[in-house]
């Protein structure tokens, strides 16, 4: 199957690779053994390390990390053929025309002279268009369960303030963090695991309500800090290896003090 410089060529060389890839007589038997539910995990795999790379810049690893999540696209749209329900087309087709129903002020004839914010307005008034076409009739209806926990739980507290369901502004947000803190260490009193897991997760979840108030990504912010920690207990082991020492071979108190020193450089 020959190289192209044709995009939509190129696209069919994939799917047709795919195609061969699934063959049930001359195919690959572990890609041949795959279904919608195992092929899943890859797919959110796969757009992780498309961030991944983005976060980091790597732009030269992109197009193979965004060439790996499109194969994700088409391996499910083969299964999907292979089944009857639909093929790469129909895929293709339906975010085309999604795409051009979502923005009118391009498309059609509304006018583009409105802000950025007013256009978010207008995109959700069109999914809850949509949504009501679909038959949805609850508020957090359609809220997809796949999504990262914290990213989940902000699209359900955005649905559910759309209808006034929502903390007037931060200040109760945080009161409210403090109660389900009080909560957290009286559960951990207790000698119940699953309540005390169900308060820690209330926690998580007023702490996602508090990031949306503050118009901070969660999981934005997590990533950052999941970075810092990395990037300072790098430097504990780089401090301990030029002492040729390891962690497990220093004290916390050792270590505690290599961490202020690698924080207290970076603010400096």
């Amino acid at each position: 199957m020959p190289h192209t410089s044709d995009a939509a060529a190129e696209i069919q060389r994939l799917i047709a690779i795919m195609a061969a890839l699934r063959d049930k007589q001359t195919g690959c038997p572990w890609d041949i053994e795959q279904d919608f539910a195992s092929i899943a995990p890859y797919t959110i795999e796969e757009a992780h390390e498309v961030a991944d790379a983005i976060a980091r810049q790597a732009w030269d690893e992109l197009p193979g990390e965004l060439g790996d999540l499109l194969l994700q696209v088409v391996f499910h749209a083969q299964m999907a053929a292979e089944a009857g329900m639909f093929d790469f087309t129909d895929v293709a087709r339906a975010i085309s025309d999604k795409l051009v129903a979502r923005h009118p002020h391009v498309f059609g004839d509304e006018s583009r002279d409105k802000s950025a914010a007013q256009q978010v307005r207008d995109w959700e008034a069109i999914k809850a268009q949509e949504r009501a076409a679909r038959a949805e009739r609850g508020v957090l209806e359609g809220v997809a369960l796949g999504l990262p926990a914290l990213t989940r739980a902000v699209k359900l507290q955005n649905r559910a303030a759309r209808v006034g369901f929502d903390w007037p502004g931060p200040a109760q947000v945080l009161d409210k963090l403090a109660e389900e803190t009080a909560e957290l260490v009286q559960a951990q009193a207790g000698a119940d695991p699953a309540h005390l897991a169900e308060e820690f997760g209330d926690l998580l979840f007023v702490m996602a309500n508090l990031a949306r108030h503050l118009d901070i990504d969660p999981e934005e912010a997590l990533r950052a800090a999941n970075a810092k920690f990395t990037r300072r207990f790098q430097s504990i082991e780089s401090a301990l290896a030029a002492q040729g020492r390891r962690p497990e071979d220093s004290t916390l108190d050792e270590m505690d003090a290599l961490w202020n020193a690698a924080k207290a450089t970076e603010k400096a």
